[in-house]
This record gives structure tokens, sequence and C-alpha cells, in this order.
């Protein structure tokens, strides 16, 4: 999904599908996301019932064939069905599941080992971004949807079989919609963090390849590196930054860096007209900007407890379904072409604004832990005393 912004920038400067319109292309490269959030709790229960095995052993076979089928589409609606729904329906698949089990091998390096394995998808993304736009130039867009498809395959299917859970030990209850995790303030406000924060992710994500070439006036081979390096700044920040969280604090840095990420946002992407400033914004965001897919488990673990985080993760991928979706046609729409440099500035500012807002939930659940704790602290200091 981290390279779709490669494609996502072809189909907005091809006529490869005819009729097709940009809030089209918008639209399936969030359902990439929308429809794999979306079967959360069917896969939370699936994995239950059937086992992790089965779910996952499906996930691969959804995600590779809907790449291969794009790779056949003629038509928009054919494009909906294989790059947009069907490979939704294989990330989820595959995501789902094993999202839950990294946080139940770790207690103090949690959020290290989160940051390493998320930083897969940033390598990952770095090659697949220079990949996939050397693969359409050289080869054909069909073949590029193909060999990643097959690649896709490979690797998910290993990554299935080698994966193994504590369930056994932990006994979570893997409830698909753990609706009395909503009468609690703490998880309302991880859920409300999870929802606007991923609609300044979306854009940035989707958004940023494309400015390039539309605003800036590079190439489509320089707008492929620029999201390359965009990846490459997720693979080496995420693994640093889970171990800054285990030492300072899991909510204290994630609040800091969905702040930071806004305040970048504003003060170097906005103003950026050059290839070399993009690159640089690419490097310094590229390792924040995806803040709530390497930090969510081990926030749903503090905040909710090990044995709820299945059930809470459940949750939380509902919540994220709306953002993922229709953020990047949010962004399309807002766009002015007619304003010229400054065509995609409501892009920019609605996604500065959401990462901005979104840290101020997570910096009022910080303030009600600490607040909760200070109120163990004293009543312990008065039992004490007593």
């Amino acid at each position: 999904m981290a390279s779709y912004g490669v494609y996502l920038s072809h189909y907005l400067s091809t006529d490869y599908f005819p009729g097709a319109t940009p809030l089209d292309f918008a639209l399936i490269g969030g359902l990439e996301f929308g429809a794999a959030l979306l079967i959360s709790p069917f896969c939370t229960i699936l994995t239950r019932d059937l086992g992790r095995l089965v779910v996952m052993g499906a996930g691969c076979v959804m995600f590779s064939g809907g790449f291969i089928a794009a790779s056949f589409a003629t038509r928009i609606w054919q494009l909906y069905l294989s790059q947009g729904v069907l490979i939704g329906l294989g990330i989820g698949a595959i995501f789902i599941p094993s999202v839950q089990v990294l946080p139940q091998w770790f207690l103090k390096r949690r959020s290290l080992a989160g940051g390493i394995a998320s930083a897969g998808s940033g390598f990952a993304g770095l090659a697949f971004s220079l990949g996939t736009n050397a693969m359409i130039e050289q080869i054909s867009l069909a073949w590029a949807l193909r060999i990643t498809g097959i690649i896709g395959l490979a690797g998910n299917v290993v990554g299935t079989l080698l994966i193994k859970d504590r369930n056994h030990i932990v006994r979570p209850p893997q409830l698909g919609f753990a609706t009395h995790l909503l009468r609690r303030y703490d998880c309302l406000l991880l859920l409300a963090w999870a929802f606007v924060n991923l609609l300044g992710y979306m854009v940035i994500l989707y958004s940023l390849s494309n400015y390039a070439v539309q605003v800036v006036g590079l190439t489509q081979a320089q707008a492929g590196v620029l999201t390359a390096t965009l990846n490459l700044g997720t693979g080496v920040g995420r693994p640093l930054i889970g171990l800054v969280s285990d030492r300072l604090g899991r909510l204290e840095v994630a609040a800091s860096l969905t702040l930071i990420n806004g305040v970048m946002l504003f003060a170097i992407w906005v103003p950026a007209d050059s290839y070399g400033v993009l690159i640089f914004y690419a490097i310094l965001s590229g390792g924040t900007l995806g803040v709530f897919w390497m930090t969510v488990g081990p926030l749903c673990a503090e905040v909710a407890g090990l044995k709820e985080v299945p059930s809470f993760l459940s949750l939380q991928w509902l919540i994220a379904v709306l953002p993922t979706t229709f953020a990047e046609v949010v962004a399309l729409y807002l766009r002015r072409p007619a304003m010229g440099r400054w065509a995609y500035l409501y892009p920019q500012v609605f996604a500065g604004s959401a990462y901005i807002v979104a840290s101020l939930f997570l910096f009022e659940l910080l303030r009600m832990k600490r607040k909760g704790r200070l109120m163990s602290q004293l009543l312990e200091m008065e039992q004490i005393g007593r």
C-alpha cells in the first residue's frame, strides 16, 4: 500500500482508464485501507474460531490475486474490485490477525519490537516505490502489478508460516465488537486520536508524489524517488521511535510525534517548491507520519490491558475505515488547480490541522493517566500513614 502513490501519480497523469476521474483513483487507494479495516471484527472472530493460519492464508491468496486481477483490468469498475476491494480484503486478513501477536511477546521493549516489525513496511515500500516506477516505464503497468502480486504472495506466505501467538497463555476474549470499551473515557480518547490522525496520514502518503508532479513540475521518476524516500524514513525512523517510546513513555512520544507531524507539514511541505526541499521533508516525515500503525498495538495494551488488545484493536480498525477510505478523496476534492503554485494548499491545511487536533486527544489521555497515577500514589501514602 505504501507504493500506491506511484500508481496514483501514474493514473492521474495518463488516460489509462478512459472516463475515470481523480476521485476514482483516490477512492481505490482508500479502499485498500478501508476494506482491510472494515472486516476487522470478522477477522478477529474467525481467527478465534478457525485459527490464525486459515485466515492469513486466505489473505495471502486474496492479496496476490488482487494485484494480478488488476493487471487485466480495462475498465475503472474492474480496478475498484481488484486493486481496491480484493487487495484490501487480503491485507485485512493478513494484517488484523498478525498485529495482535507482537504485544503478547514483549513488555519492556514492546514499542521497540513494534518499531522493528513495522519498519518492514518502510523498507519494502522503498523497494516497491522504486521498482514499481521502473517496471511501469520499462515493462508495463500490467506487469508491474503481476510481479508485485507474485512477490507479495511469496513474502506473505513465509510470514504466515512463521508467526506464533501466545493465546493459550494470555487467553484474550477476541471480541469482534467490544462495546464495553466504548464506555471508557480513555479508550474513547485513543479512538478519537486514531480517527483524526489517519486523516492527515492518508493525505501525505498519497498526495505528496502527485504534488511533486502537478505543482513542482517533477517527473514521474522523481516522484517515485520521493515516495521511496518517504518509505526509507519509515524504515529507519520506526525502530528508533520504538526505542525512545520504551524509555520516555509510549503516550508521551506518540502525542509529541503527532503534533510534530502537523508542525512539519506547515513549516516544510506548504512552502516546498523544489525537489530538494521535498526530499528533505520526505526523510523527516517518513519516520513519524505513520505513528498510528507502529504505536497502536502497544498503546492499546497500555490503555486497555493485554487481554483486551485483540478486541480493542478491532474497534480501532473499525474507527479507521472512514478516514483511510475517504481522506484522499477529500484531499483531491479540496485541490484548486486554478491556484497554480498553491493548488494543494487546502489539502495541506486539512492534513496538518488533522495531526495537530489528533495530538490534543493524546495529550488529554496523558493528562488523565498522570492524574490517575497521582491519585493512586496519594491513596497509597494515606494508607501507609494510617
